[in-house]
């Protein structure tokens, strides 16, 4: 082998040395810089306040389940203060002597041990810790309920003793219940101080309960005593005074049980103070409003008497008088219906409703009549009379408001006649010029269908003047024929204009057609045709149709331009 092979096979020892020392070194200082900062996490973990917090919840005496969460987390520091501690100290030792003695691997699988170690001791603190602070203020918690409690207990008794009179029969057994509750924050004490912490907790919250009831009995007891002993006996008082008084004044109530209904009232209230003393609340609250509402029907039946005898004084005369005003506007009106009936046909009934009405008026009139002598010797109750006189103000206002309508129709039927005369005048005139127009036209003749409907207008204004020179004429017949003459005045003004206008434009399409006469023989064919119908047959219509169709095909546009200047310079046609 030659020397420069021996001088490579050293010089790659060399390298590969320093290669492994290179490596070696490395790893060391890894591993030393994470046990570095597993002793920084180990020295931040025990300089945690946890002894602190521990001693902190140990003094505040925990009792029942809460004293024994508290032992269950101090056994859980005791551990992770000792035993866990121990083991990663041990665990940080063998790092050290493995990286010392460059077995770098297993230093490195050591340091992973280890910080395992050390995470599963934060969590643990770390739930130690929040446990102890669940603890430290549940139990604040409980402390400051159990001080409201006292204080509201004090102040329950310091208001029992200052305002006793406010209590009435119900006081016995209030001064019981708090005694009870003074009894249960005792036996809490002792049970506490013994060392039996949970009995001492049942204790305790019998006790808070109880002081709460206690409270909302207290609040509310006095309301019900002054309903009961004061407000309660002052309305029934006032209700029998002016019940007497309103006897001595003559009133008549109607009903005969209002004594008896006061009586009820008093038994519902003595009733309810014995519940009261008995502290039976929910039933006396209900008693009470059921009593409040029947005292209020008691005011209302007084305060409706006192209101209707004022309403009858006031009104007595004026529904007399009333009476008589409907009375004699039946009266006029019936006078009336019998002359108006001599000439026109009533087709309403009116004569039979107003002979209801003076049914009506005399019955109210009856009534008012036997009522008189009851008012005067006070023998009826003045809301029986109020009822009535608002019956009979209601019913004569339905009749006159009746009347009036009546006599409207009655003013109506001769309004109708005078302008079915004079809507003659107007027809016949209508007629007469139609005539004339038609006349001035000089046309050969007439349609028939023309004429007919001519004749039927003349016949139905004939009609109407007929119907209307009867002695006893029928106004719905009169006013249906009027509207009939104006629908034929303005469908036969309608024809008229339609059969002139056809004639003219017949005459004016064939003078303008006569240019095509020699050259089309359609248009000499179409000239003749409409001669005969306008000069023989008359019908105008269907000339003009003929002699337009036939134009409109030689000359397209010819028709609407002729018919265009037709209307548009119809005076001078």
């Amino acid at each position: 082998m030659g020397s420069n092979v021996i001088i490579g096979i050293v010089i790659g020892i060399i390298i590969l040395v320093a290669i492994l020392c290179l490596i070696g070194y490395l790893m060391r200082k890894k591993n030393q810089e994470r046990l570095k900062e597993l002793e920084t996490r180990k020295e931040a973990l025990f300089d945690l306040p946890v002894v602190e917090e521990v001693d902190e919840v140990k003094k505040m005496h925990l009792v029942g389940q809460s004293q024994n969460t508290f032992r269950e987390w101090n056994q859980k520091w005791t551990d992770v203060s000792t035993k866990s501690f121990a083991e990663l100290e041990s665990q940080i030792f063998e790092v050290e002597s493995q990286n010392e003695t460059f077995r770098f691997m297993k230093g490195k699988s050591a340091i992973e041990s280890a910080e395992r170690t050390m995470k599963e001791m934060e969590e643990e603190v770390t739930e130690i810790r929040e446990g102890l602070k669940e603890l430290r203020e549940t139990e604040e918690r409980n402390s400051l309920a159990v001080q409201q409690a006292l204080d509201v207990f004090e102040e329950l008794k310091k208001d029992l003793k200052d305002n006793r009179e406010n209590f009435g029969h119900a006081l016995p057994e209030i001064e019981k219940q708090v005694k009870n509750v003074e009894i249960e924050f005792t036996q809490f004490v002792t049970l506490n101080t013994s060392g039996d912490p949970v009995e001492a907790r049942e204790v305790l919250d019998d006790a808070e309960k109880h002081v709460y009831d206690v409270q909302a009995i207290m609040q509310k007891v006095p309301t019900l005593y002054e309903d009961l002993e004061k407000t309660f006996p002052a309305q029934v008082a006032e209700i029998e005074k002016t019940y007497n008084k309103m006897l001595d004044d003559d009133y008549v109530l109607p009903e005969e049980n209002f004594e008896g209904r006061i009586e009820h009232v008093k038994k519902r209230m003595k009733l309810s103070a014995e519940d009261l003393e008995k502290v039976e609340l929910d039933t006396v609250e209900a008693a009470n409003k059921e009593t409040a509402n029947l005292i209020d029907a008691l005011y209302d039946t007084l305060e409706k008497e006192f209101e209707a005898k004022k309403y009858v004084l006031t009104n007595r005369k004026t529904v007399s008088e009333y009476i008589q005003h409907a009375s004699r506007n039946n009266h006029q009106l019936m006078i009336e219906l019998d002359h108006t009936s001599q000439s026109y046909t009533l087709n309403n009934n009116e004569l039979g409703r107003a002979r209801g009405f003076q049914t009506e008026i005399e019955e109210l009139e009856r009534r008012n009549r036997n009522m008189e002598p009851l008012i005067d010797k006070h023998d009826m109750p003045y809301s029986d009379i109020q009822n009535f006189y608002q019956d009979a103000f209601k019913v004569l206002d339905d009749i006159e408001t009746k009347q009036v309508e009546i006599d409207n129709d009655l003013q109506d039927l001769r309004k109708g006649e005078r302008i079915a005369l004079e809507r003659i005048d107007t027809y016949e005139f209508k007629l007469r010029n139609l005539k004339r127009y038609v006349e001035k036209q000089r046309l050969p003749g007439l349609p028939g269908d023309y004429l007919e409907f001519f004749f039927i207008a003349t016949d139905r204004v004939e009609e109407l003047s007929q119907s209307l020179n009867r002695i006893r004429i029928n106004m719905q017949e009169i006013n249906k024929l009027v509207s009939l003459c104006d629908e034929d005045m303005e469908l036969l003004d309608q024809k008229t204009n339609d059969l002139v206008d056809a004639a003219a434009l017949t005459e004016q399409m064939m003078q303008y057609a006569n240019r095509y006469r020699h050259t089309h023989s359609e248009i000499r064919t179409a000239i003749e045709n409409s001669l005969e119908l306008f000069n023989k047959e008359y019908r105008y219509q269907d000339a003009l149709d003929e002699i337009g169709t036939a134009l409109e095909r030689v000359e397209p546009g010819a028709f609407k331009r002729i018919e265009d200047f037709y209307f548009n310079n119809r005076e001078l046609a």
